[in-house]
């Protein structure tokens, strides 16, 4: 796990919520404090959806919402006059994404071993922050694949030119 410090908050808000950046994520809770309190359970309620309605076909695939789902919502959140007190934002991996990096990242755990990817991010005070995160099914005092999605994280936003700080 590492924790990082986002250096340019406005830059990162504008990417996360007028693009496509963690679309790719599964959102499976948030919320935003503002003059209230919103909180965000993404876990998809699988009576609501008809088979004509376009996340119909997610609920074969994972019982969360994907980002690309609620960052319309979140952006109408988080948009207006004031900044918000404080957000938090828990993103994680896709069961196909984890599942390639798992594979991908020659440590030697098995899909089956890992119950989730995250990327947590939570606003307070000014300062936005990112931790990660794995969620093991075993006990394991290996850490390489910790090492490795950490080292991938980074990666990512130095490709997506998001500075930061390790703290």
């Amino acid at each position: 796990m590492i924790a990082l410090q986002l250096v340019d908050v406005k830059d990162f808000m504008n990417k996360l919520l007028r693009t496509d950046l963690l679309d790719h994520f599964l959102l499976p809770e948030a919320s935003v404090s503002t003059g209230v309190t919103y909180t965000i359970d993404g876990h998809l309620n699988t009576d609501y959806f008809q088979p004509e309605d376009e996340a119909y076909d997610l609920l074969e695939q994972t019982a969360i919402a994907p980002f690309a789902l609620l960052r319309p919502a979140c952006l109408k959140l988080i948009q207006g006059p004031h900044t918000p007190l404080a957000f938090k934002f828990v993103f994680q991996l896709s069961p196909e994404n984890q599942r390639r990096t798992v594979e991908r990242s020659g440590t030697g755990f098995r899909t089956e071993e890992i119950s989730g990817m995250f990327l947590n991010l939570r606003f307070s005070e000014g300062k936005l922050t990112c931790t990660t995160g794995i969620s093991y099914r075993t006990f394991s005092m290996n850490k390489s694949l910790e090492q490795e999605w950490d080292r991938l994280i980074t990666i990512f936003f130095k490709n997506h030119k998001i500075p930061f700080e390790i703290l």
